[in-house]
């Protein structure tokens, strides 16, 4: 191609690799403005418009920057780490799945890293973090259990994680308190004055949060009696713990507050092997939305997490971060889905018209 030649938009140039140069005569713009608004630098300097044009020229032409030459002149591996404690849900999948979406947008990868100690201490699965990685995105981990990786003095974007810890670069979180006291107030709404609260067994800033916020929502209703019993993360550990709240001495709980889904569905299978019924005798609700919460009998009541969205705030506040931009810290919003595992207690007048009530 000549330089009396132009560029058609919407055709990729014949013969050859399309070019920055293509991409700026198809967008009637610099190459400058090509490498501002592609590499996320635009805003002030390129209007919004002609930024738009130039993402839609790229697309339209097939132009993808050379990411080797651009690492090597900006020093960088345009690599993120996101570390998870497990990946025994589809939660941290999620998360990943948002995060990655936004990374490619920045050219960027993401290497997903399931930490073999689970929220314990995280070792450096490269030995040299810093040589590997720009950054590190780590989700439902407490930030000391992050020293090796803190270490390689990389920003560490955390998420679901204490806001006040200064350790961290930047924080986003979901509205996990909002989301235990919307179940709490769904119990005590209807009418549940024992309730017994399956809390996840882990030590960590989350599942202390929603203690905390049962716990209050709890003594904001007179009469009501709250019992806590632990829990590992998981159905058989679920059906256990949910068997011994519902044969311990004194009153029977009504309602069985799930810190998850899965705990919440090993719940469900310890009413039924009691001879009990859910939603009539007992009600049970989770905590996640997980697939599995659709999957049992009756569903789930549960606190939808928008993990998608999650990991997507969490990688625009890295990236923020990596153009010496501030960072969002935002608290994402949750969900409180109302399915069939919940119900008036059974000496509600209301319980005995459900099927199956007395």
């Amino acid at each position: 191609m000549t330089s009396n030649e132009t560029t058609t938009p919407g055709r990729r140039p014949a013969g050859g690799r399309t070019t920055s140069r293509d991409v700026a005569r198809a967008a009637g713009v610099s190459q400058a403005a090509v490498s501002l608004v592609l590499g996320d630098k635009w805003r002030g300097r390129v209007s919004p418009a002609k930024a738009e044009a130039v993402r839609t020229a790229a697309r339209q032409l097939g132009y993808r920057p050379n990411l080797a030459a651009r690492s090597l002149r900006m020093g960088r591996t345009r690599t993120a780490l996101l570390v998870v404690p497990a990946l025994t849900t589809e939660f941290f999948a999620r998360v990943y799945t948002g995060a990655a979406r936004i990374a490619a947008d920045h050219d960027f990868g993401v290497v997903l890293y399931p930490s073999p100690e689970g929220i314990g201490p995280a070792r450096d699965p490269f030995g040299s973090a810093a040589a590997t990685l720009d950054g590190v995105i780590a989700s439902s981990m407490a930030a000391e259990a992050l020293t090796a990786l803190r270490d390689a003095d990389l920003p560490l974007v955390m998420l679901d994680s204490d806001p006040d810890d200064d350790r961290a670069t930047a924080t986003v979180n979901l509205d996990i308190a909002d989301g235990a006291r919307r179940l709490t107030a769904h119990l005590t709404g209807l009418g549940h004055r024992h309730i017994t609260h399956l809390a996840a067994d882990v030590h960590s800033w989350t599942f202390d949060l929603r203690a905390r916020a049962v716990t209050a929502a709890c003594d904001g209703v007179p009469g009501t009696l709250l019992r806590r019993r632990p829990a590992a993360l998981g159905v058989d550990a679920g059906l256990h713990a949910a068997r011994a709240a519902l044969t311990a001495p004194g009153p029977r709980p009504t309602a069985l507050l799930c810190d998850d889904d899965t705990i919440a569905a090993g719940a469900c299978k310890a009413v039924r092997r009691l001879g009990l019924r859910v939603p009539e005798d007992v009600s049970v609700t989770g905590f996640d939305d997980l697939a599995l919460a659709v999957a049992v009998e009756p569903e789930l009541t549960t606190v939808r997490l928008p993990a998608e969205e999650f990991g997507e705030a969490g990688m625009r506040a890295l990236m923020s971060v990596l153009d010496g931009r501030p960072a969002d810290a935002p608290t994402l919003p949750v969900e409180l889905i109302t399915r069939g595992s919940t119900a008036p207690p059974p000496d509600a007048p209301e319980n005995a018209a459900r099927p199956g009530g007395e």
